[in-house]
């Protein structure tokens, strides 16, 4: 075990509006019983500025779901890092497989996000995962170690920032590799982490996302170097986050 306090963030996508303040409320209300484990909701930027007042001086940090690389500019429908650390973030998801899968972003974009974010003063949240092709065709620890070479930009050596292993064939499928499939990825992440960075290398949290709902989240935090989950569709209602977030406490 890495020894790390493990993070639980919940990745809301392309869903909540106003209403679903309530499941966040009671987020807060439940979270208060925790500890030992750090939170953070990522809501749609529609709901980012309402999240963040909810969130404030609660135990459940704010975060965003993407940026854009630049501080300001002519980028109609973009978020930059600093507009999110103006509303009280402190995490951005950089590098989502949805984001790489249906808006082609690449290794070097997704490493140009995570310097702004860095920038910004925020952790960004840097993900990689394989799809289904590629863990059949046995290229799971090819893939993942490319992307993370290319992902992590060089400014993340002395700073704190995560990464999330999310193997695309499990998001959202229900399906979820076995703790042995987990377990190999994310030695070859610290591993690789600890090559590049050395000791720091030791201190980055690497989560676990895919699938991930209360009644697996127990085994699923009891791999080595499982520091924590990204979850989905789980984060949307409060009893499954908490129950999650206590698996990981």
């Amino acid at each position: 075990m890495s020894g790390l306090t493990k993070l639980v963030a919940g990745n809301w996508k392309m869903n909540g509006f106003s209403a679903s303040l309530g499941e966040l409320k009671a987020m807060i209300e439940g979270a208060k019983t925790l500890s030992g484990v750090d939170l953070a909701i990522c809501p749609p930027a529609t709901l980012a500025a309402q999240a963040g007042w909810t969130l404030k001086d609660s135990t459940i940090a704010l975060g965003g779901q993407d940026c854009h690389a630049e501080k300001t500019g002519a980028f109609t429908g973009d978020v930059s890092a600093e507009m999110w650390a103006d509303i009280g973030a402190k995490y951005v998801i950089v590098g989502h497989s949805e984001r790489r899968a249906m808006h082609g972003e690449t290794d070097a974009v997704v490493s140009a996000k995570a310097s702004a974010v860095l920038r910004a003063g925020l952790t960004p949240i840097i993900c990689v995962g394989e799809t289904l092709a590629e863990r059949d065709a046995d290229k799971t620890v090819e893939v993942v170690s490319s992307q993370l070479a290319g992902s992590v930009p060089e400014a993340a050596g002395k700073a704190s920032f995560v990464v999330a292993y999310e193997p695309v064939w499990a998001i959202g499928t229900g399906r979820t590799p076995t703790t042995a499939q987990v377990a190999e990825v994310h030695a070859m992440l610290r591993q690789a982490l600890e090559k590049r960075f050395g000791a720091h290398g030791r201190t980055i949290r690497l989560l676990y996302g895919g699938s991930v709902k209360p009644d697996n989240a127990r085994e699923l935090m009891s791999v080595p170097d499982v520091d924590g989950a990204l979850v989905g569709g789980a984060s949307l209602k409060s009893a499954d986050f908490l129950a999650i977030a206590r698996a990981a406490a």
